[in-house]
């Protein structure tokens, strides 16, 4: 759905805990613009930082976001290249400014097959902020919803789970990152209205918003409008 323009959030209006954002629209965004793909992931990345310190400003406690999947290794190996490369240096270039202001970053997703300087940098990001309280960056990252569902199934399976107590809550222990907690909204970018495989366990209630501009595009003001329209609906779980 298109966001209205110029819209501000009431100062009493209910804001989710928990935004996850699917950054959709990079690569079409550069070419829009006659700039190659990899500038749009670029610019893609300093539009988050942009939006995850809005959200926060506005009350929001966690943001997530689908930085990289599982299925993004099929790309072609300049632009994976690019994607490690660009994690490491947001890290070098924002990881102070982030524990100044408070947040915590965490990563979910798996480890393997990611190379030693990008979990280096994963580390340093997590570590240096682990006590932080102003707020939570979650990042997919090598994150499949699929796969941290099965790879929750095989951690519970090796420590010998009673099926017989088995329940949402003690499942939800096993997921990568347990502390983070269920979706309060979801906003993909760039037209498409899909989940593509992210958070798939979190998602379960979550409201779904399809902004229509790309993510290099979107700003604090498209924010704004979907969390006025999130507020606007009423959440119904299980009623």
């Amino acid at each position: 759905m298109p966001l209205p323009d110029n819209q501000t959030i009431p100062t009493n209006q209910t804001i989710p805990a928990h935004v996850g954002f699917i950054l959709d629209g990079n690569r079409r965004w550069a070419k829009a613009q006659g700039l190659l793909s990899l500038e749009g992931h670029r610019r893609g990345a300093e539009v988050f930082r942009e939006i995850s310190r809005a959200a926060f400003e506005r009350g929001v406690k966690y943001v997530s976001a689908y930085v990289f999947s599982t299925e993004n290794w099929r790309r072609t190996e300049k632009e994976v290249n690019y994607l490690m490369r660009l994690v490491i240096k947001v890290a070098d270039q924002y990881l102070d400014e982030i524990h100044r202001e408070g947040i915590k970053i965490v990563v979910l997703g798996r480890r393997d097959g990611l190379r030693a300087n990008v979990l280096k940098a994963i580390a340093r990001a997590e570590e240096k902020t682990a006590f932080n309280t102003t707020g939570t960056i979650a990042l997919c990252f090598n994150y499949g919803g699929q796969q941290e569902i099965v790879d929750a199934t095989r951690q519970l399976l090796e420590q010998g789970a009673d099926p017989a107590t088995l329940t949402p809550e003690v499942f939800e222990q096993a997921l990568y990152q347990p502390d983070v907690p269920a979706l309060d909204l979801i906003i993909r970018t760039s037209g498409e209205q899909r989940l593509s495989n992210f958070m798939l366990w979190r998602a379960a209630y979550a409201e779904l918003i399809f902004a229509d501009k790309h993510w290099p595009d979107f700003t604090p003001t498209d924010l704004d409008a979907a969390l006025t329209t999130y507020a606007s609906r009423h959440r119904r779980i299980g009623t």
